[in-house]
Parts: structure tokens; C-alpha cells; sequence
């Protein structure tokens, strides 16, 4: 290698702006003048061109963000369609590829420094996994999931002679008025299956070509292809398994015990899905707020008592107008935080309409927010990024760390509406689990089983999974509704294999919160500690910083599960013992 005489000198855009319209003509002469340099193994020479590096993939990403957020905002909108899909099948994978490409410079130079040692092993996994032949596929991906947000963005249903987009129907899912639930869950599942033909062709072509990509990098099927590109270097398919046994064993029993005292409570012989949101503690179903600026306005007194550099952060979003929270027609579905990476900035975006799941993805959301504010200042891109395990800890965390501030004058509720809400959390957090455990056990199935290629097995299978995994609630003439549950999980068709993530995070923060009972000032500085790392240590680290491990056996799960249904007790019998410690008396 050449000595290096002089310092480095690259010219880059002024910011995302620059790329706003355009093509990847445009873009790829950057990252040739970054491949062509000179480069060696020295700090002086190596970091100018990896700033450089990390300057130009985070004005690329946020150009890209900046389109993929104004076509979530308005589906029905050709231009930002239009420019979405120019970024993410034109655009996104020739920038992976290029990364690959000055990732080999990186590893050739054999130059590093002891936070890059984490960044260095992600590059080599994907040097190893990247073949030019999927990148042509990875575009096909994008388009078609384009098209999955542009179907179910556009789903509505007519409600009493008024249209209502899929998460409007929420509310009437927690009525008083069991005809009046029954209605809104029958309505929304079909909503889903009248499309499930067009969903269920979508899906076989992602399917094909996403086992396409498997065989084109040597794997023997999907999964293990995903767990290398994904970076799990410390778990495998294998624990996954584990994990599903053990929520079997562990956490399917407790809900179910859950859902005989729900039939006992609402005084039926058998208990519905339509019956399994409805709150069993309050006579009129609860709002925690009425219009988004009040939703916006709590939840920045509930972040400031959790911690005040939290508060002062979820203020700065809320300043910059960097909260699209309300739903609206033509609006995709779900929620996301996502990462302005060029101005060290998160955006939040959902569908609210009034109800307490709202408050908890809110919180969820915010979570990640703190993460991507914690890592701002890790001088590269890369080491901002932790894997999804880490991720989700920071947002899973956050959820039940904000619980004990829920109550007003600054929170939601009044005292009694905070123990239904906190009684709702916690019986959700054993719910998602047992669906986090199903969801990931249908994907391994589908993409190890031939039979995962063909839409009838797939459905026939999601029924199976789900009878093992989900006691407790009589689904009795409605398979065809049940069915409709897969296809309206996005990660299954847009982000396939980000599922686990969920439920390991889910397992972490009970632990991070069962710290903060015993000391809630230490547990958050250990939670801000591990924020601040981002992902420059190997994920058992990242969730030892944050005073917890991974956990895939039964011994461990049970007795978090024990520890849940502790504080439901609890809040049954009208205690605040389950927080206290946390807040002051």
C-alpha cells in the first residue's frame, strides 16, 4: 500500500437536501472517491476517511428516510410513492453494495481500534454473505413491500355509515357493548381477508425470492441466512426453539389463567377474541386523551419524571415537529421511530386514536428515541447501530420505566384508571409474548418447510401454531378471521425474522424493571449507560450494561412470568406496591 502523503480530502454534499431527487447516477461518484483514495493503516489517514464514509451512508439514509416517511404519511400519494421506491429499489441496496465494497478497503488495510471491533466483525459477515446477484432481488423486496403498505394503508370499513380506517376500530374494541366488539373485530379481520388472495400472491413472490437469496449465499434456508445478515452472533436457530418450548411451558399456562379470570370477570360461559381487550376494571372504556396535542403534552411530563435528560430530549421532537402520532386515511399502518442519522435527529410515526395502547407505543417508540439521541455521539454510523435485541431493550424498558408516571395531574389517568391501564400492561406483556413466540416459530416453519411456499399450508400452519401457543379464548367458526391475524403482521411480510427481538427485550426490561423496584435511580443510569454504548460491544454485554441477559430457558422465564403475575395480583387487590420503590411516597 501506497504512503499517504497528504490528508485526506473529499468533497460531500451539504446534507440530505442534495440527494432529495436523486438518481443513483448521482450518488455513486461519492462512494467511488472513497474507494479509489489512497488509504493505510494509520489513525491519521483511516478516520478522515471513515468520517467521510459514515458523512456520506448518513446523508444517503436520511434522503431516504425523508421519502420513506412522506410515503407512510400518504399512501395514496404518487409522487412520494414514486420517490420512495426510486430510493429503496434504486438507491438503498447499490449503497449496500458499495458498502461491502470500501468494507473490503477497511479489512485489506487491517486497520481498527477497540470500539470498532464490533462494526469490523459486522463488516466481515457481510463481505462473506453479499452477492452481487441479490441485489437485483433485494429491489424486488422493496417494491413489493411497497405494495403491501399501499394495500393494507388503504384498508377501511364502513361503521355504522361512516368509513374508519382498521385502527380506528380500536376503541370499539373496548366497549362496554359486546355486540358492538364483535363487530368491530369482525370487521377489521375481513377487512384483511377480502384481500388475503392479493396478500397471499404478494407473499409468494417475496417468498421465492427471498429463498432465492438464501441459495444464492450459500445457506440452507432463509432463516440462517437472516440470522447472519441480522448480526445474531450470540444466539442461534436453535436457542430460538428453545425459546418457543419455553414460553409453551412457562408463559402459555399463565395466560391462560389470565383468560379464565377475564371469562370469570365478564360472567360468560366462553371467552371470545372479541372479549380479550375489553378492561375488566373500568365502567366506561378508558381515553387517556382526546387530541394529540394533550397526548404530546403528558407524555413529555411523564419522560421529564422518569429523567430529566429523557424529558429534555422527547422535547426537542416535539419542537421540531418530528411527531406524526394521529391516524388519518391513506396513512400506513403501525408505528415506528426511524432515524434522521445526517441531523442526529428520530422521528416517531403512528396511528392514535384515543386509547391506551396508543400511550404504550408512544412510550415504546420514545424508547428507541433516547437510544438514537444516546448514540449521537459515537463518531460513526455504524457503531449507532446495536441489532434489534439491543433496540428493542431500549424501547421495551422505556415502557415499563414510564409506567409509574402514567397518573395524573401530569400522566393520563387518575388513580384508579392507572391501575386498569398498569393491570392492561402487564397482561399484555404475557399476551405478546406468547404472540412473538408463534410468530417466530410460523417464519422458522416457512422457510425450512417446503410446504411454506404453498398460501393454503400457510395458513393451515398458522392455525396449528397458534392452537399450541394460545389457550384460553374459544375461536370456535372462526378460522377464517384467525388466518387474517398473519397477514396483518407486518414484520412477516416486510421485516421477516425481526420478531424475536421483540420477545428477548421483553424478558430484558422485566428485569430492568424488577431492578427499579429495588433502586429506580441506579436502574435508570444502568438503562442510559447501555443506551449510550450503541453497538460497539457484543449484544450480552449491551443487555449486562442495562442489568440483564438474555433468556431463552424455562428456569429463568418462569420466574419473570412469576414476577408478572406478582404485580397483577397486586393491582387486583388495588395496591401500588408493584411500583413502589420507584416512585417517591
Amino acid at each position: 500500500m501506497m504512503h499517504v502523503d497528504a490528508p485526506l480530502s473529499i468533497e460531500l454534499p451539504a446534507g440530505p437536501a442534495a440527494f432529495r431527487d436523486a438518481g443513483w447516477d448521482d450518488i455513486l461518484p461519492y462512494y467511488n472517491e472513497l474507494a479509489t483514495l489512497p488509504i493505510e493503516a494509520a489513525a491519521s489517514v483511516m478516520e478522515p476517511w471513515l468520517n467521510a464514509w459514515s458523512r456520506l451512508d448518513a446523508t444517503v439514509s436520511e434522503a431516504a428516510t425523508i421519502a420513506s416517511i412522506a410515503y407512510t404519511a400518504n399512501t395514496a400519494d404518487a409522487a412520494a410513492e414514486a420517490a420512495n421506491l426510486r430510493f429503496s429499489m434504486e438507491i438503498l441496496p447499490k449503497v449496500e453494495e458499495q458498502g461491502v465494497r470500501l468494507a473490503k478497503r477497511l479489512i485489506e488495510v487491517g486497520w481498527s481500534r477497540p470500539d470498532l471491533e464490533t462494526t469490523i466483525r459486522r463488516f466481515r459477515t457481510d463481505i462473506e454473505i453479499f452477492r452481487e446477484a441479490n441485489v437485483a432481488r433485494f429491489s424486488q423486496l422493496e417494491e413489493l413491500s411497497a405494495s403491501y403498505q399501499k394495500i393494507t394503508g388503504g384498508l377501511s370499513v364502513n361503521w355504522n355509515g361512516v368509513a374508519k380506517t382498521i385502527p380506528q376500530l380500536q376503541p370499539y374494541l373496548k366497549s362496554a357493548n359486546r355486540t358492538e366488539r364483535e363487530q368491530a373485530f369482525r370487521l377489521g379481520a375481513e377487512a384483511y381477508m377480502e384481500k388475503r388472495d392479493e396478500l397471499a400472491s404478494l407473499f409468494d413472490d417475496m417468498y421465492q425470492l427471498r429463498c432465492a437469496v438464501a441459495t444464492e449465499a450459500g445457506f440452507p434456508d432463509y432463516q440462517r441466512y437472516c440470522f447472519a445478515t441480522k448480526h445474531r452472533f450470540d444466539y442461534t436457530p436453535e436457542d430460538t426453539a428453545r425459546f418457543h418450548e419455553s414460553v409453551k411451558s412457562t408463559v402459555t399456562p399463565a395466560l391462560a389463567r389470565l383468560m379464565e379470570h377475564r371469562r370469570q370477570s365478564l360472567g360468560v360461559n366462553t371467552l371470545r377474541p372479541w372479549d380479550v381487550t375489553v378492561d375488566l376494571n373500568a365502567e366506561v372504556p378508558l381515553k387517556p386523551f382526546d387530541n394529540v396535542e394533550t397526548f404530546i403534552d403528558r407524555a413529555k411530563n411523564i419522560f421529564q419524571r422518569v429523567d430529566p435528560e429523557l424529558g429534555a430530549q422527547f422535547r426537542i421532537m416535539a419542537d421540531e415537529q418530528l411527531l406524526d402520532l394521529e391516524s388519518r386515511p391513506a396513512k400506513a399502518p403501525g408505528g415506528y421511530c426511524t432515524d434522521l442519522s445526517f441531523r442526529g435527529r428520530p422521528f416517531i410515526f403512528m396511528n392514535a386514536v384515543g386509547v391506551p395502547d396508543d400511550v404504550q407505543v408512544l412510550v415504546h417508540e420514545a424508547g428507541h428515541c433516547f437510544h438514537d439521541f444516546a448514540t449521537y455521539a459515537l463518531p460513526f454510523v455504524w457503531q449507532r447501530s446495536t441489532g434489534h435485541e439491543a433496540a428493542e431493550l431500549a424501547s421495551m424498558s422505556m415502557e415499563l420505566l414510564a409506567m409509574p408516571y402514567l397518573v395524573a395531574p401530569d400522566g393520563y389517568y387518575t388513580p384508579e384508571q392507572a391501575r386498569v391501564a398498569w393491570l392492561e400492561h402487564f397482561e399484555d406483556v404475557l399476551g405478546s409474548l406468547v404472540h412473538i413466540a408463534s410468530v417466530d416459530a410460523f417464519q422458522a416453519w416457512m422457510y425450512s418447510d417446503p410446504a411454506g411456499s404453498d398460501r393454503d399450508a400457510r395458513d393451515a400452519k398458522w392455525l396449528e401454531i397458534r392452537n399450541e401457543f394460545e389457550v384460553g379464548v374459544d375461536w370456535t367458526g372462526l378460522d377464517r378471521e384467525r388466518v387474517g391475524r398473519w397477514y396483518r403482521q407486518l414484520h412477516i411480510f416486510e421485516l421477516p425474522f425481526y420478531y424475536i427481538e421483540y420477545g428477548l427485550a421483553q424478558l430484558g426490561a422485566l428485569q430492568v424493571l424488577r431492578n427499579a423496584v429495588s433502586n429506580a435511580s441506579d436502574a435508570v443510569a444502568a438503562y442510559k449507560r447501555f443506551l449510550a454504548l450503541g453497538g460497539t460491544r457484543p449484544l450480552p454485554e449491551l443487555y449486562a450494561a442495562a442489568g440483564a441477559k438474555l433468556v431463552f430457558d424455562a428456569s429463568t422465564m418462569a420466574e419473570l412470568v412469576a414476577f408478572v403475575e406478582e404485580r397483577i395480583a397486586l393491582l387486583r387487590a388495588g395496591a401500588d406496591a408493584p411500583f413502589r420503590g420507584i416512585v417517591p411516597a
